[in-house]
């Protein structure tokens, strides 16, 4: 339209690094970051900050450089989620449960140019950087993370550079290396180990700004909220709360290690007002012994997500005095990507249907544009009958830039312009979609398509249960037979058959699992179970038909 002009008075590139600078006037003297008996404001927050930017500048990182940290959720791995960006370079944070083997290929993919490794982790990230020098001459600096607020840690670092030594290097009045474009990355994150083969997803400063903006909105996040981090920080950015909680000057309760009595205490000791974490984190909750739970100071917003929640979780959440915001998403995504928005027409609603109501996965945030359950060969969207199952796809300003260094597989996910997320769904006649199974993940058995994720809740509601996951059993008549594995609860029992009847009293028969076996699941460090070890396990038990033709019904 005649005069219109782009310039600095009216376009600036979005970033979550204005999220800190705003906090640091707004809400100056409040609490941002506590840590056991740490107190930091957000004024102290923005200048620890700067100070780190400043100093990782002066260490030779450039604009684009990737800085790996390999830390729980402590002060310095929120502080990271500033101080790198702000430095110009790109954050990449690595999942703590990996091995020496894997963090040196990572270390290697990203060439991180430094390498922030907190102190109970130090032999592992030693370990990379050994394998990694028999590789390549390209080394990054390690940069030790102690304990904070503990001056000495008894942990044997001769000459290696420490976190708080190098802050004081920094200069307070160092000038922010903002974007020069907003879809410069920010962050790479590597998909989490329920695949073999993990892949460098980059973020961009706009999709990270928008999308810690729609998770603040979707949690019902006002201002100076208290959030307590049970999610890691290094899995997708901690779903984009680390920016998020910054815009609302919220305070950040971090802790080391997830268990059900810091997760009371710290409620009970800083008054909570939200939290979120996988479905196996509210299971560790709601099974938590009683002389561990305090009362809660109010309601306490949790946002669950990274598997489908069963049924009987979402209740007794509920009864505890927890309020459950369903999300769903993929690393792909920046996390959150999809809300099941409550309506309060359904509160009247018998207990059951709202818990299998909660359990969808719902409809896009506002950061997206669009998600759509689509047949994958012929893009047609599905009919919005509860039905008929297709792939859910996105598309929009939340979506990933790209994989690092593997065009081949971002053209492959891009394809006919949507993002092709694997899972595959429903749409409701409402517009919500719900989760059936990943592509992968669907047992075929006799023709017919059986959802785990379906038999998993039915198997989770059995009273005796803690944990289950449902994958196929090759099978020389039916193809697959559906093999469920089952964790119980401390001091209860059940057998194969009353686990098999249960179900078969719940379901059609055919989807009741044929197999129970009864162990600990394997999990990824963000709570999602690593299905491909159990297919594995199922794989080398074999066949179960005798090859004599049964009812299916």
């Amino acid at each position: 339209m005649e005069g219109t002009i782009r310039s600095l008075a009216n376009y600036v590139p979005l970033s979550p690094i204005s999220f800190l600078e705003r906090s640091a006037i707004v809400y100056r003297d409040n609490l941002s970051v506590v840590y056991g008996d740490v107190r930091y404001t957000w004024k102290q927050t923005l200048q620890r900050c700067t100070k780190l930017a400043s100093a990782i500048a002066h260490l030779g990182v450039s604009s684009g450089d990737v800085v790996a940290v390999l830390a729980p959720n402590t002060p310095a791995m929120y502080e990271l989620h500033f101080g790198v960006p702000m430095s110009g370079a790109v954050l990449c944070t690595l999942n703590t449960r990996q091995d020496s083997p894997m963090i040196s290929v990572l270390l290697k993919h990203s060439e991180a140019k430094i390498f922030f490794v907190d102190y109970q982790l130090v032999d592992i990230a030693q370990g990379a950087l050994d394998l990694l020098s028999k590789r390549t001459s390209k080394i990054p600096l390690l940069v030790l993370i102690p304990e904070c607020g503990i001056s000495n840690n008894n942990t044997s670092s001769s000459g290696i550079l420490k976190y708080e030594q190098l802050l004081a290097r920094g200069n307070i009045d160092f000038e922010v290396r903002k974007p020069k474009d907003e879809t410069d990355p920010i962050s790479l994150n590597y998909t989490s180990g329920t695949t073999s083969s993990p892949k460098g997803v980059i973020f961009s400063h706009r999709g990270a700004y928008l999308n810690a903006l729609a998770t603040v909105l979707l949690n019902d996040m006002r201002f100076m909220p208290v959030y307590l981090w049970c999610v890691p920080m290094f899995h997708c950015n901690g779903w984009c709360l680390p920016w998020g909680i910054a815009a609302q000057g919220g305070t950040n309760v971090c802790q080391r290690n997830v268990t059900a009595k810091s997760i009371f205490d710290n409620i009970y000791r800083h008054k909570v007002t939200h939290t979120g974490g996988a479905p196996t984190v509210l299971n560790m909750i709601i099974n938590s012994p009683l002389d561990v739970r305090k009362p809660l100071p109010g309601k306490v917003a949790v946002m669950t997500g990274g598997a489908p929640p069963p049924p009987e979780v979402l209740f007794k959440m509920e009864e505890l005095g927890f309020s459950v915001t369903h999300s769903y998403g993929l690393t792909e995504t920046y996390g959150p990507a999809t809300v099941c928005t409550w309506k309060s027409e359904w509160d009247t609603l018998p207990r059951d249907t709202r818990a299998k109501l909660k359990a969808r996965q719902g409809v896009y945030h506002l950061g997206l544009d669009e998600c759509d359950v689509k047949d994958p060969v012929t893009m047609k969207s599905v009919p919005a009958d509860a039905k008929t199952m297709g792939e859910v796809m996105f598309r929009g300003n939340t979506v990933m830039n790209g994989y690092l260094k593997n065009l081949e597989a971002t053209q492959e996910a891009f394809k006919c312009g949507w993002f092709r997320s694997g899972d595959l769904g429903v749409k409701h006649p409402d517009g919500y979609i719900e989760l059936k199974d990943r592509s992968k993940d669907i047992i075929i058995s006799g023709g017919e398509n059986i959802s785990s994720i379906e038999l998993e809740g039915i198997i989770f509601s059995h009273p005796a249960v803690f944990d289950a996951a449902v994958v196929g059993r090759p099978d020389d008549y039916w193809g697959e037979t559906p093999c469920a594995f089952v964790k119980l609860k401390e001091g209860f029992s059940a057998t194969e058959q009353e686990i098999i009847e249960f179900c078969q009293k719940r379901l059609p028969r055919y989807m009741a699992p044929k197999t129970v076996v009864f162990q600990d699941l394997p999990k990824t460090s963000t709570g999602k179970t690593q299905k491909y070890v159990l297919k594995k396990k199922a794989k080398a038990m074999g066949s179960l038909s005798n090859k004599k033709i049964t009812s299916r019904l």
